[in-house]
């Protein structure tokens, strides 16, 4: 069986770094890094990881080229909310459809359904849901996954996944790196939209049920 190409978009940041590794053991998955600049092309590529550049304010379709898959665990950290969280993800997606991508997975964030609850984080989730809303108009086959607030404690292996979880609460990085590689299947979870926190089920049985 040929692996697929898993184009990553965020992957630099903590949560991007771990879905890499995630994909480098897979028996299914080549990842690729898209990466914005040189330095971190390199750091991958000294890793055994194919690396694009690729600028989510800027042209894409080069970057996307040739991916079966998508990842966007992109963000700006609240320094570019419009630019790289909404316009960065439209775009991105645009490029994927142009690269006729078969399935698009989207780090979105519990509140994008809700921003006004959101605090000071409300232009975040405004952001977010945008880009969210984008996708499900595409016409490209997705999966959106809203985690609650990240930590960087070790990985369970285990989640708590429905459609609306009415509570505040936190998965690791790790859970949500997991369970967003176990989504890129065909018809696993398939065109929809669900939030998930740190939990009892394993991630397999959560995503597949």
């Amino acid at each position: 069986m040929k692996k697929k190409n898993v184009l990553v978009a965020g992957a630099n940041g903590t949560t991007g770094r771990i879905i890499i590794d995630l994909l480098k053991k897979s028996d299914q998955y080549l990842p690729i890094a898209m990466v914005r600049k040189q330095d971190q092309k390199e750091h991958f590529e000294n890793e055994n990881v194919t690396a694009v550049l690729g600028d989510l304010e800027k042209d894409l379709n080069e970057a996307v080229k040739g991916a079966d898959k998508v990842i966007f665990a992109a963000g700006s950290g609240g320094k570019n909310v419009k630019g790289v969280d909404q316009e960065g993800a439209k775009n991105f997606t645009n490029a994927s459809k142009n690269a006729g991508v078969k399935k698009f997975v989207m780090l979105s964030s519990m509140g994008a359904d809700n921003p006004s609850i959101g605090g000071e984080l409300e232009d975040y989730l405004k952001a977010k849901g945008n880009a969210d809303d984008y996708l499900q108009k595409s016409g490209l086959a997705y999966t959106i996954v809203r985690p609650g607030a990240l930590t960087n404690e070790e990985g369970s292996g285990k989640i708590q996944l429905m459609n609306k979880l009415e509570k505040q609460e936190s998965i690791s990085r790790a859970n949500l790196a997991r369970t967003l590689v176990e989504v890129l299947e065909d018809n696993v979870k398939q065109n929809q939209v669900f939030e998930i926190l740190d939990g009892e089920t394993p991630i397999e049985k959560a995503v597949g049920s």
